[in-house]
């Protein structure tokens, strides 16, 4: 499915928070789809499954899954107001890091030439994860 890097100053349950929201952006998972079980996954990752708990609770937090008790977790539909939340945050993380870019020298036509050149996600394939 994916990897995780053990030697990375990035804490595991952030690396496995960000390849799940992958997935789940690019649509690899469905909407109402069942995650792994923290145990599965615990097990699969080679990672305490404590860890893959704090994950799926911060995600359930940020709206990407929901719990069923006694079911698992499963992909969260999409919900409009979570979106236009997640898009503002995400335009300010954008501002954060264009600002920073061009304070280091970089023309605003270079950034705009980078932005261009780089190709959206495919959507629906799971290839990019094994």
């Amino acid at each position: 499915m994916f990897t995780i890097d053990t030697r990375s100053r990035v804490p595991i349950y952030e690396q496995l928070m960000s390849k799940l929201k992958e997935l789940i952006i690019r649509e690899v998972w469905k909407e109402d789809e069942k995650l792994p079980s923290v145990r599965s996954l615990a097990q699969d990752l080679t990672i305490n499954p404590n860890t893959i708990q704090k994950a799926y609770r911060e995600l359930e937090r940020e709206g990407y899954i929901y719990s069923v008790p006694g079911k698992g977790s499963f992909v969260a539909p999409v919900k409009k107001e979570i979106s236009e939340e997640r898009m503002m945050v995400l335009k300010k993380e954008l501002e954060r890091v264009v600002g920073e870019i061009l304070f280091l020298g970089v023309s605003k036509e270079d950034v705009i030439r980078l932005i261009e050149t780089m190709d959206e996600p495919e959507r629906g394939s799971e290839d990019d994860y094994s």
